[in-house]
């Protein structure tokens, strides 16, 4: 049934690979249980509620991108996206969140519009081939970059924005995590080189115990007051009767005083950002799984994006931010995914989740950033098929994978390849390499730099 399902055989996988990759990716994105309730809660949300929500979504999205597309890919409500509507939306503009919401719904349910009219097809096939493969190498660097923050080997430094750790003046904290970080690159990498299946996962398991038994010894010391938590997972069963705070709670959203310029400029920051995000991603995890045809188009790219925009619109319902693919993704290619089947079980892991988050919440950010660190340099591999000879091509793909990890937006760097490519190959007299829409998209995201 499996083998009729997902075509295990015809994409070279197994049900052993599937599910191992399924449960990488898991990992992965497992930190959202416990950041999307913290952040949500500062717009006034319950928590549990949020976090009910997240592992829902989470699971009605990736489950809908197994069954309607056949891919890989797991779906979670986005980092970014959630701090624009907790301290943008909510925040600044002092909306109320049900009215945030209410945004969110609406942006999914023009996705919904725009990927049956196949408009963001168009939008994906638009990008050049070697936009796409610089697409993929700056995602690489991008969660490299994020697993290189969440195993606090780079943290925040004044003078030159970002330095390495303080070994010896943090040890028991920053230090330690950072150490075990850097231990469990080297167990994935000799892994990884030896051949093992589930080299990734084994790596995150191995050093989330080393990390426990660093805790056991004194070594690494509770400081919650600065994020540093118990490594033992709890057995706290979650309180179910929270999800009444937020579920449906989008239908009671009270529009008066509401300014409908504001309004549309909040739905036009959720859609763009998310149509960008999920179309970066999109390419990025396909180059690096070699799921794009001869023609650089991905199959089946219609069935994964209404997933996409079904997932946003159902989040909203159950009460959060907006839900989109996740670049963690990749890390299950990394492991050897290649089909729906690692989403399905992605997506059980989310809904068992429900009822044992504190166990999930409990791995520690230094456990999955090994996981993160290897699989962007997996990916930085796409930069080899891009011509460096021809400027035209090069120069656009050589911003848009700068422009991700420093801009720290998949997005942004869609918009410095994209504006790049158009205006780099229109100096250059070679407009008959630039497509129309790509003249549109150049434009759209000027405006965007200009009035948002």
């Amino acid at each position: 049934m499996l083998e009729k399902m997902f075509r295990l055989e015809e994409n070279d996988t197994t049900v052993r690979t599937e599910v191992i990759a399924g449960i990488t990716t898991f990992m992965t994105m497992a930190y959202i249980l416990a950041v999307n309730p913290n952040m949500l809660a500062a717009a006034g949300m319950d928590a549990t509620a949020v976090l009910i929500a997240t592992c829902l979504a989470s699971f009605v999205g990736t489950i809908c991108m197994a069954l309607l597309a056949n891919y890989p890919f797991a779906l979670a409500p986005g980092m970014g996206l959630n701090a624009y509507f907790a301290y943008t939306v909510c925040g600044n503009m002092g909306y109320d969140w049900r009215v945030a919401l209410a945004a969110v719904a609406i942006e999914g349910l023009i996705f919904i519009v725009l990927s049956l009219t196949n408009v963001r097809e168009a939008i994906f096939n638009a990008i050049p081939g070697t936009l796409k493969k610089g697409v993929s190498a700056g995602i690489g660097l991008f969660i490299a970059f994020i697993g290189l923050q969440n195993g606090h080997i780079v943290v925040n430094n004044d003078s030159t924005l970002i330095s390495y750790v303080d070994f010896a003046g943090s040890f028991h904290t920053q230090g330690i995590c950072a150490i075990l970080a850097i231990i469990g690159i080297f167990i994935i990498a000799v892994l990884y080189y030896q051949g093992i299946k589930g080299s990734i996962l084994i790596g995150i398991a191995a050093t989330w115990v080393l990390g426990m038994l660093a805790q056991a010894m004194g070594l690494y010391v509770i400081d919650a007051e600065n994020g540093f938590y118990s490594l033992y997972p709890s057995l706290q069963i979650t309180d179910f009767t929270k999800i009444g705070e937020t579920f449906g709670q989008v239908f009671r959203a009270d529009f008066s005083g509401v300014s409908l310029t504001n309004f549309i400029v909040v739905l036009f920051a959720f859609l763009f950002v998310d149509m960008f995000d999920t179309i970066g991603t999109l390419v990025g995890v396909a180059t690096k799984a070699d799921m794009l045809d001869e023609n650089d188009k991905l199959p089946r790219i219609k069935q994964a994006l209404l997933a996409d925009a079904v997932a946003t619109t159902a989040g909203a319902v159950f009460g959060t931010s907006t839900t989109t693919t996740f670049v963690e993704s990749s890390a299950g290619v990394g492991a050897g995914a290649r089909t729906g089947l690692a989403s399905v079980v992605t997506g059980f892991l989310f809904l068992a989740a429900i009822f044992f988050a504190p166990v999930f919440t409990a791995i520690p950010g230094f456990a999955t950033a090994p996981a993160l660190i290897f699989v962007g340099f997996l990916m930085l591999g796409a930069v080899v098929h891009i011509d460096f000879d021809d400027l035209t091509e090069a120069v656009p793909a050589y911003l848009c994978l700068l422009a991700m990890p420093l801009m720290y937006s998949i997005s942004e760097g869609i918009a410095m390849g994209v504006i790049s490519y158009v205006v780099i190959n229109l100096c250059c007299k070679k407009t008959r390499k630039i497509t129309p829409l790509m003249y549109v998209l150049a434009i759209l995201f000027i405006l965007k730099y200009a009035f948002l």
